[in-house]
């Protein structure tokens, strides 16, 4: 099954408190944004990529001269969402018919081709797309405040049956999830990713694809780390030779 990439990579990962934007952060000889690239650049199945930067990025032109084929960029925008409506928008402009898109967040530099496949046979047999995503192992707490002010404390233990965490890639007909996310916006609404943008639009029920508990989204400095390790490993993501190492 043949598609299309869409990295949303506009955003600035304020909560890392990195002096620049976590995507570009240097972990085992590479950026996260190409760690994360780097199982679809040399993916024969990836008709192209289209990459949503902010308007002001001034690393990614070292980036995009390591890469060995060329990306469609797109302007990003405040939200996640926004640049990944963009980047769709920039596609939707060059590309005739509803390809299938996989979205695939920047900060997530783990993620194996084994996921990948697994994504992409789950979307082949279900129109309505399909995400990947772990069932939640850990118990659940409701919070509240503290009276005193000082802390919160638990209100109560959550059910987690049935509940499962939302990673990336996700993948979607190109059309329908174009036509959710600028309804979306048009709302004033932000979904926090595709899948959410879909059942909001009502345009499906995606399919959930088992991933892998090292497809970590790096947020913390403390995820920093933990990618870090895991990349660090000999033939820790295959694929990844089809992108040079930083020069130092």
């Amino acid at each position: 099954m043949r598609y299309w990439l869409a990295i949303p990579a506009a955003g600035l990962g304020q909560r890392l408190g990195a002096a620049l934007p976590k995507q570009y952060l240097q972990v085992a000889g590479r950026s996260l944004l190409e760690w994360a690239l780097a199982p679809f650049v040399g993916d024969p199945r990836c008709e192209g990529i289209v990459v949503a930067l902010a308007a002001d990025d001034r690393w990614w032109p070292q980036v995009r001269e390591r890469l060995s084929r060329p990306l469609v960029e797109a302007t990003g925008g405040a939200e996640r969402s926004d640049s990944v409506r963009r980047a769709l928008e920039a596609l939707a402009a060059r590309t005739e018919g509803d390809p299938w898109v996989l979205v695939h967040d920047a900060a997530r530099p783990c993620v194996r081709l084994e996921e990948v496949d697994a994504l992409l046979e789950a979307a082949a047999r279900h129109e309505g797309g399909a995400l990947l995503a772990l069932p939640l192992v850990d118990t659940l707490k409701r919070q509240e405040d503290d009276p005193s002010g000082a802390a919160a404390i638990v209100a109560r233990t959550e059910p987690r049956a049935g509940l499962w965490r939302a990673l990336t890639p996700q993948a979607f007909r190109l059309r329908p999830l174009l036509a959710a996310l600028q309804a979306a916006a048009a709302q004033g609404r932000a979904p926090t990713d595709e899948a959410q943008a879909i059942e909001w639009a009502g345009l499906g029920r995606p399919r959930l694809v088992p991933g892998a508990a090292t497809n970590v989204k790096v947020t913390t400095p403390a995820d920093l780390a933990l990618v870090g390790l895991l990349l660090a490993q000999p033939g820790a993501l295959p694929g990844a030779s089809s992108i040079p190492a930083a020069r130092r």
